[in-house]
C-alpha cells in the first residue's frame, strides 16, 4: 500500500515534496506537546500549490489514506501529531503573502506564512495584524486558523477568528472550497469561515486565507504593579476591567513564575513579591491611562507601581514576561503547558486552586496568564525521566482542567484540543454537543480521513 501511495503521489506532486525516508518522515511525527502519542507517518508531503493539495486528497481519498494537515508543529495539544501510516500534509512550503490592500485594509496568504513576517509585512504599510502568539516568530497562520490561537494583545484586539474573513479549503475529496469574504461585512448564509478557525485540520485542508487588518497602533506604554496576594492582583484587573479601561496588554505572573524568570534571566524582580502585574495602553495619551490603573492597583493593594517612561523602558518590564516559558521549562526540563480561561470574576479561585493542586501532587506549577480576558497558563514543571513524577505531572493538569469547568471556564482557550484534551472536550461540550459536532465533521468528511484521532 505504501509503495502504490506514494507512486500515486508523485504523479502530481515533484519529487522532492515527497519524503519517504523513515529518519526524516519521523522528525514530522509530533507538535510540542508533552503526553501525546504520535504514530509513524507512511509519507510526507510539501505542496506549493493548491493543485497539488487537491491532488493530496484525491489520491487520499481514493486509497482510504488518513491525511494530517500541519504547519510549523509549535502547538501544544497535539493536534499536529501524525497517526501511523498517514500522509502527513505540510503547508509550509506554501508561504507568499498574495496581497496587502490598504484601502480594504486586508490581507491575502498562504496557510505557511510566519505569522511575525505577516505581521512585519504589514507594519510597513502602516496596517497592523494583531493576533500574536508567543510562537509568533515560528508559527504559520495556518496554524494560527487551525487552533484559533490567540497571545498577549487578546484584551484589547481579540483572537485569530475575528480575523479570518474568508478562507479556501481543500475538502478530503479535493473539491475546492471557498468561504467568506474580503468585505467589510457579509452575512450570507451560515458561517463557515468560523466553522474551520480552531477545527484542527479535520474538515478541511486550508491553502489560503483573507485576513482583516487594523491601523498601526501607537506605541505602548507599560506599567508594572507589584502585589503581596495574588487575590489582590486579580481584584485589580476585575477593577481595571469594571473601570471600562482598554489595556492593550494585561498580563499576569504568580510568584513561582516571577522565581523561575530570576534564576534563569537574573531580571531582579523582588522575590517577596506574590504576583506581578503588567499592563499596557497604545492610546494617545497611554501615560494618563496608565496613571488612572495604576490608582486602580493601589486601591487594590499594590505594594509598588511603576509605569514606564519611553517605550525602551517598557520593553524591559515586558521582557519578563517574555520568559517566562522559557523560564519554567529549565526549573525541570519538562513542562505540560495548560491554557484554561475562565471568567475574569474567577481568575482568583483560579489561581488560588492551582497553588493548593501544586502542593498537593507536590510539583512545580507556576501561573503566567493572559488576566485581561481570564486565560491562564498553568505550567507544570517536571522531570520526563522521572516516571513517578511524570504521572504526578499529569494527573495534576488534568485537575486543572476540571477546575477550570467548575469554575464557569473552558478547557481551553488558545490552544486548541488535540489530544491531550479530547477527553476533556466531551465533558465540557456535553453528549449532545459532541454528537453534533461529530455530525459536522461526518458532513465535511465522511470517510474520516482529516486528522482522525483529534477532538473526539
Amino acid at each position: 500500500m505504501t509503495r502504490t501511495l506514494v507512486e500515486r503521489l508523485q504523479e502530481g506532486l515533484p519529487a522532492e515534496a515527497v519524503i519517504t525516508d523513515s529518519d526524516v518522515t519521523a522528525s514530522y511525527a509530533n507538535d510540542m506537546a508533552s503526553f501525546c502519542d504520535a504514530g509513524t507517518p507512511a509519507v510526507v508531503v510539501l505542496p506549493r500549490t493548491v493543485e497539488q493539495v487537491q491532488h493530496v486528497m484525491r489520491t487520499a481519498t481514493e486509497l482510504r489514506v488518513p491525511v494530517v494537515p500541519q504547519g510549523a508543529r509549535t502547538g501544544l495539544s497535539g493536534a499536529a501529531n501524525a497517526s501511523d501510516d498517514c500522509i502527513v500534509l505540510s503547508l509550509v512550503k506554501m508561504d507568499r503573502i498574495l496581497e496587502i490592500n490598504t484601502v480594504d485594509r486586508i490581507a491575502v496568504v498562504e496557510p505557511g506564512v510566519i505569522n511575525a513576517t505577516l505581521s512585519r509585512a504589514v507594519n510597513e504599510k502602516g496596517l497592523y495584524y494583531p493576533p500574536d502568539p508567543s510562537s509568533w516568530e515560528m508559527c504559520t497562520i495556518g496554524g494560527n486558523i487551525g487552533t484559533a490561537s490567540g497571545g498577549l494583545c487578546c484584551v484589547k484586539y481579540g483572537v485569530t477568528a475575528e480575523y479570518v474573513l474568508g478562507l479556501d479549503v481543500v475538502l478530503a475529496d479535493g473539491r475546492l472550497l471557498s468561504t467568506g469574504r474580503r468585505t467589510a461585512k457579509g452575512v450570507a448564509g451560515y458561517d463557515l469561515t468560523r466553522l474551520f478557525v480552531g477545527s484542527e485540520g479535520s474538515l478541511g485542508v486550508v491553502v489560503k486565507a483573507t485576513l482583516a487588518l487594523k491601523p498601526e497602533p501607537l506605541q505602548q506604554l507599560v506599567l508594572a504593579a507589584e502585589f503581596s496576594s495574588t487575590d489582590a492582583a486579580c481584584e485589580a484587573v476585575c477593577k481595571i476591567m469594571e473601570g471600562g479601561h482598554t489595556p492593550s496588554l494585561l498580563e499576569l505572573m504568580d510568584r513561582t513564575t516571577i522565581k523561575a524568570v530570576n534564576d534563569m534571566a537574573n531580571m531582579g524582580l523582588p522575590e517577596t513579591t506574590e504576583a506581578l502585574l503588567l499592563a499596557a495602553f497604545d492610546t494617545p495619551d497611554p501615560a494618563a491611562d496608565l496613571a488612572a490603573v495604576g490608582a486602580l492597583c493601589e486601591a487594590a493593594g499594590a505594594t509598588q507601581v511603576v509605569p514606564a517612561d519611553d517605550a525602551a523602558e517598557s520593553e524591559l518590564l515586558l521582557q519578563a514576561r517574555r520568559l517566562s516559558l522559557t523560564a519554567l521549562e529549565a526549573v525541570k526540563g519538562t513542562t505540560m503547558i495548560d491554557d484554561v480561561c475562565v471568567p475574569r470574576t474567577r481568575l482568583a479561585e483560579m489561581l488560588t486552586g492551582v497553588e493548593r493542586i501544586a502542593e498537593k501532587y507536590d510539583l512545580t506549577i507556576g501561573v503566567c496568564c493572559h488576566a485581561g480576558d481570564g486565560n491562564t497558563h498553568p505550567t507544570v514543571c517536571f522531570d520526563a525521566q522521572d516516571a513517578d513524577e511524570g504521572r504526578r505531572a499529569r494527573e495534576s493538569f488534568d485537575e486543572i482542567m476540571a477546575l477550570g469547568l467548575e469554575l464557569g471556564g473552558t478547557i481551553t482557550g488558545e490552544h486548541g484540543v488535540g489530544i491531550l484534551k479530547k477527553e476533556w472536550l466531551a465533558r465540557e461540550l456535553g453528549p449532545v454537543g459532541v454528537e453534533m459536532q461529530r455530525a459536522v465533521k461526518a458532513a465535511f468528511d465522511p470517510l474520516g480521513l482529516l486528522n482522525p484521532g483529534k477532538l473526539f
